[in-house]
């Protein structure tokens, strides 16, 4: 995860697991706490490292001397890989194990932090991001489905409240933290912090892990590479924006855009034909699903343009420590971390439709705001409107959820929470692409969150037009 903030259909993946207990699975209630403990570790590993690197990015980019086009790829690897990979990671832990799968996810991710720690080139990091990205695509489902498998339906919401209060906390809490270790001991150290956490995790697991279940998978390796191909040559299009880059002509650029599109329209026509796709058609014939899909597209692609371009705009031109850029970003997540759940409760009175058009639109007007408020006060133009959004995202995260869930028969559910995630990193990566390229401009900060507000707006539209209304009651 590149930005601070948790993914809107993580709660989705537990909840489509099925119940240890009616498949006579029982596992003690000692047991089950500590793989959850082991889960919450995993995740947070993923958490904390992603939101801590984003006020860390200004002084990573003077420590190597390196443009905005390449130091987004510090970002946009990770992201890259784990939008690419996360569904294959899921088939992975269904077909060699959950626990043996976030075991080896944890392994590798702390492996590829230790070489991040000690990389002597932007080239050298942005590998080792992929790598972590690869590892991120393993453990990440693999410790959701986890849970699910672990806890019996009656008792899973308390598990999902515990594994999102460490999920809100660590989100919270990681561009803070991450700020004062760059400030005080260099940028580095962010991900040292993951090494204790995978130690820990996996050492948990190889004590109280329940014997694992295995179901025979397929994977969709060929469209795995398909996507990425295409993700990736467009993300690098899009970061080539500007006058300021160097060895990026307009014909290359152009022959990028196309190889781009046509490696996605080749991904969805080989999902078509495989085996194993990764994204049936059947899913993608469902209106509401696609709407969705669609809506969180461009509602998180806003906000990821919003999360790189502020991080810059608060250490390189406010003049902010990276811990102070850390603090700005409290507003935010404090208030989707205290209001998700009540706005939650509210979608189930009347409406997750409704939430889900007023969330967006208040998003983008709070987008708008910061970019109203580039040369106004750090209150009026920064934590006013990072309040007003973190209120506004709050009213989006758990109707989402719900809908997306309620979108598709129960069979499906796990599988479109998956891809109501994947959407979600791909919007991250259009996003980070899109606002590396863009800062090149002398207006690319206000540029930047008008687009960022308009993908918002953009997104409550589709959620109008797409998603049908609830039959009015007589």
């Amino acid at each position: 995860m590149a930005q601070p903030f948790v993914e809107p259909c993580d709660r989705g993946i537990i909840a489509a697991e099925a119940c240890p207990r009616e498949i006579g699975r029982e596992i003690t209630p000692q047991r089950r706490r500590i793989v959850l403990a082991a889960c919450v570790l995993a995740s947070s590993m993923a958490f904390v490292d992603g939101s801590a690197l984003t006020v860390a990015l200004p002084k990573l980019r003077a420590f190597f001397g390196a443009d905005l086009a390449t130091v987004q790829w510090v970002l946009n690897g990770y992201v890259l890989a784990l939008a690419a990979l996360t569904l294959i990671g899921g088939a992975l832990a269904d077909h060699y194990g959950k626990a043996r799968m976030l075991a080896v996810g944890c392994v590798g991710f702390g492996l590829a932090s230790v070489a991040c720690i000690v990389a002597p080139t932007i080239g050298w990091l942005i590998a080792c991001r992929v790598a972590q990205g690869i590892s991120a695509a393993i453990l990440t489902p693999a410790s959701l489905a986890l849970i699910g498998a672990t806890y019996p339906k009656e008792e899973r919401s308390r598990a999902i409240g515990v594994w999102a209060a460490a999920s809100s906390l660590t989100t919270a809490g990681g561009p803070v933290l991450g700020g004062w270790l760059t400030e005080n001991f260099g940028w580095q150290w962010i991900f040292a912090i993951n090494l204790p956490l995978a130690a820990i995790a996996v050492a948990l697991l190889i004590a109280r892990a329940p014997p694992d279940q295995h179901a025979t998978r397929r994977f969709d390796v060929i469209g795995a590479a398909i996507l990425a191909i295409g993700l990736g040559v467009l993300a690098w299009a899009l970061s080539q924006i500007g006058p300021d880059k160097a060895g990026a002509s307009r014909g290359m650029i152009a022959v990028a855009v196309v190889l781009g599109i046509a490696a996605l329209v080749a991904y969805a026509l080989w999902e078509r034909v495989s085996p194993s796709p990764m994204t049936p058609p059947r899913l993608i014939d469902n209106r509401p699903f696609v709407g969705l899909n669609l809506a969180t597209l461009l509602i998180y692609t806003g906000l990821s343009i919003m999360f790189f371009s502020l991080s810059f705009d608060l250490v390189d031109r406010r003049g902010l420590t990276p811990t102070g850029a850390g603090l700005a970003f409290l507003p935010f997540t404090l208030a989707m971390g205290f209001l998700s759940q009540p706005f939650g409760a509210l979608a189930d009175k009347i409406g997750a439709r409704r939430l889900l058009i007023v969330g967006p639109l208040g998003a983008g007007f709070a987008l708008l705001l910061l970019a109203l408020g580039k040369n106004a006060s750090p209150t009026l133009g920064v934590l006013v409107p990072m309040l007003l959004l973190g209120i506004s995202f709050a009213l989006v995260v758990a109707p989402l959820t719900a809908s997306v869930m309620s979108s598709v028969a129960n069979s499906d559910e796990g599988l479109a929470s998956g891809i109501n995630n994947a959407m979600s990193r791909i919007a991250q990566l259009a996003g980070i692409a899109f606002s590396a390229g863009i800062a090149s401009f002398a207006f690319g900060y206000r540029a930047g969150l008008i687009v960022a507000a308009t993908c918002a707006v953009a997104g409550a539209a589709i959620i109008a037009v797409m998603l049908p209304a609830p039959a009015r009651r007589r």
